[in-house]
């Protein structure tokens, strides 16, 4: 008998991955004295459950929000990839910059907030120049793309997260041009709402790309993500990251057949 796949998804971190399924997660990280450290929890909140489409983008955005407090006080030694002081200085820079390029009256509305959109990819570059965060990312893909596939897999992978960018830019930057002609007074909330409305469609729009990837269309979506996964933001992993990456991918899922095992025996 064929085992069902169960659908993963992940993070890198600086020091380890994170891996996680619908109802588990499990953290491994390698601390500085070389000692492999893994913890597993089930979720408190789980986004699957969710099943309304423009609902399930903005659930999943949530259920990251509960995650990690939850992670981080499991394991205290894991490096959030955002919590160098470089990158939370390249944070502050593109806040600037995006008000600055709203502020321009020599750009229109939409391009403006394509540029904007374009800047704020700023700190996921800063996060990757010059450490392991890369590596880590492409062993998460390694990891889970084998046991999806049952065979070696590369370092990039068709579900990585990268694949919003293009969706996202295109959704940011129409609907905060809409956002931009509301009254000043109002363009705050409105610019709050583009920004719901471009995560709920673009993670819509990511999910028909999953399942249409030969189109034209979901190629040309996916170029600026796979470009961006390629080129800078995975790298190949060590042994030993590789081996923090199964490490974390066997322990997510002994919790997600144990929940599996327990739904079977109440049915």
């Amino acid at each position: 008998m064929i085992e069902e796949k169960i659908r993963l998804g992940g993070m890198a971190l600086a020091n380890g991955v994170l891996v996680h399924g619908p109802n588990a997660w499990a953290c491994a990280v390698r601390t500085p004295d070389g000692t492999l450290r893994v913890e597993s929890d089930v979720k408190r909140f789980r986004a699957a459950r969710v099943q309304q489409p423009l609902l399930r983008g903005p659930a999943r955005m949530l259920e990251a929000f509960a995650l990690l407090p939850q992670v981080r006080r499991r394991v205290p030694e894991a490096r959030l990839p955002f919590e160098r002081p470089a990158v939370l200085a390249a944070l502050a820079a593109g806040a600037v910059f995006t008000h600055f390029v709203r502020s321009s009256g020599r750009l229109g509305p939409a391009a403006k907030e394509l540029i904007a959109g374009l800047a704020s990819l700023g700190p996921a570059a800063v996060a990757l120049r010059g450490s392991t965060l890369a590596a880590y990312h492409g062993a998460e893909h390694i990891s889970i793309g084998t046991y999806e596939h049952g065979e070696p897999r590369e370092k990039e992978h068709e579900r990585c997260g990268s694949h919003l960018i293009g969706p996202l830019l295109a959704t940011m930057a129409a609907g905060n041009a809409l956002a931009s002609k509301a009254p000043r007074h109002l363009r705050g909330p409105a610019r709050a709402a583009a920004s719901a409305g471009a995560l709920a469609v673009s993670t819509e729009t990511f999910s028909w790309m999953t399942k249409h990837p030969e189109t034209r269309v979901a190629k040309l979506l996916a170029w600026p993500g796979h470009e961006l996964q390629h080129r800078l933001a995975t790298a190949e992993p060590t042994p030993d990251q590789l081996q923090v990456a199964e490490a974390a991918l066997e322990a997510c899922l002994r919790l997600e057949r144990a929940a599996d095992g327990a739904r079977d025996q109440r049915a």
